[in-house]
């Protein structure tokens, strides 16, 4: 199993996308912005990345400046913030069998090939 959380729009989650395809590999394509996470998704992306909620937030998002920034919340707060408000979780992820990656740069895929 080979799954991509994509977002069309982001030019790294393109290049991402095409640097899969170009190695021959047809990954699942998740448009997580359309189809989002649920609870139980989110919390197996992280395990696997070996992440908590917080460390996947793009801090540079216009909503997390004005509604999250500086703040404190708990685990189960961040999976719930994720959750509905998909935009705030950095991408391109990559999910494997076993693990999942950021994969900025595109090589980054490398790793869990």
């Amino acid at each position: 199993m080979l799954k991509i959380y994509h977002n069309p729009r982001c030019s790294k989650s393109r290049a991402a996308l095409a640097y899969l395809v170009e190695k021959g590999l047809k990954p699942e394509v998740r448009l997580y912005l359309k189809e989002p996470y649920t609870v139980e998704e989110m919390e197996d992306v992280l395990k696997r990345m070996n992440k908590e909620p917080q460390e996947i937030i793009r801090t540079q998002e216009k909503l997390y400046k004005s509604d999250y920034k500086g703040k404190i919340f708990n685990h189960d707060e961040w999976i719930k913030i994720l959750l509905e408000s998909p935009q705030l979780i950095q991408r391109p992820i990559i999910v494997n069998d076993h693990k999942a990656i950021f994969a900025v740069p595109a090589e980054e895929v490398d790793a869990i090939l």
